[in-house]
C-alpha cells in the first residue's frame, strides 16, 4: 500500500492513532514524573491524560480491527480528537508549561489535529480507500 492509500485508510489511520494513543499513555503512566520534570507540566495532569490515553487507544484498535470500520465509531473518534485538540489548547493557554513543555503538548496538539482531519477526511469519503469506510 502507497503512503498516500495508507494515509486515506480509515482502518490504517485509526491503527496508527490507536497505537499512539496506547504509546502515548504508557509513557505518561511510566514516566509522567520525569516528563513533568522536563516540562513543567502538572504531574497530576500527565497520570490522569495516561490514563485516558489507555481505553482511548482500545476503543480505536477495536474499531480498526472489527469486520468493517463503523461510520459511527470513526466519527466519535474524530469528535474525540478534536476535544483533545481544544484540550490541549487550553492547557497552554493557562501558562502550565516551561519551554519543552509547551513544545511537548503543542507537538502532540499538531500530531492529533493531522490524524484527526485524515480521519475526518476518510469518513466523509475523501476519496481513495477511505470512501468505502463502511465496506472497510
Amino acid at each position: 500500500m502507497s503512503l498516500s492509500a495508507l494515509l486515506r485508510s480509515a482502518r490504517s489511520l485509526l491503527l496508527i492513532d490507536a497505537a499512539t494513543c496506547l504509546a502515548m499513555g504508557a509513557i505518561l503512566l511510566a514516566a509522567g514524573d520525569a516528563v513533568a520534570g522536563l516540562t513543567a507540566l502538572d504531574p497530576a495532569l500527565l497520570f490522569w491524560a495516561g490514563v485516558l490515553l489507555l481505553p482511548i487507544g482500545a476503543y480505536m484498535a477495536l474499531a480498526a480491527l472489527g469486520p468493517r470500520v463503523a461510520p459511527f465509531h470513526l466519527g466519535v473518534i474524530v469528535a474525540g480528537n478534536f476535544l483533545w485538540v481544544l484540550a490541549s489548547v487550553a492547557v497552554l493557554a493557562v501558562g502550565a508549561a516551561n519551554g519543552p513543555g509547551i513544545a511537548f503538548v503543542g507537538v502532540q496538539a499538531v500530531a492529533v489535529a493531522v490524524l484527526g482531519g485524515l480521519e475526518l477526511r476518510a469518513l466523509a469519503g475523501g476519496g481513495g480507500p477511505a470512501a468505502a469506510v463502511a465496506k472497510q
